[in-house]
């Protein structure tokens, strides 16, 4: 995962809410959609984003496409601030 690609995508408060939601379990666009006041189609760009970034997997279980969080993306990032924390250049 591209680190800089991977903070500019959880900029967005919006994304960083749908990881926060994954956190908890896998969902649908139809289940992360609905605390937002956005189109299904809004959610899935922002969905795109983090799949593309690394943050997220998508699978597909039968007519529907359900999103977690991707194995080991949290573990790249707290590694690069643990570094920061410790003094260590990357």
């Amino acid at each position: 995962m591209n680190l800089d690609a991977g903070f500019s995508a959880i900029a967005d408060p919006t994304r960083r809410a749908i990881l926060a939601r994954l956190a908890l379990g896998e969902a649908t666009v139809t289940e992360l959609a609905k605390p937002f006041q956005m189109t299904q189609p809004a959610v899935s760009q922002h969905l795109k984003v983090l799949k593309e970034t690394g943050w997220i997997e998508g699978e597909i279980d039968g007519p529907r496409v359900c999103y977690c969080p991707a194995p080991g993306a949290m573990a790249r990032f707290r590694q690069f601030l643990q570094g920061l924390d410790s003094g260590e250049r990357r």
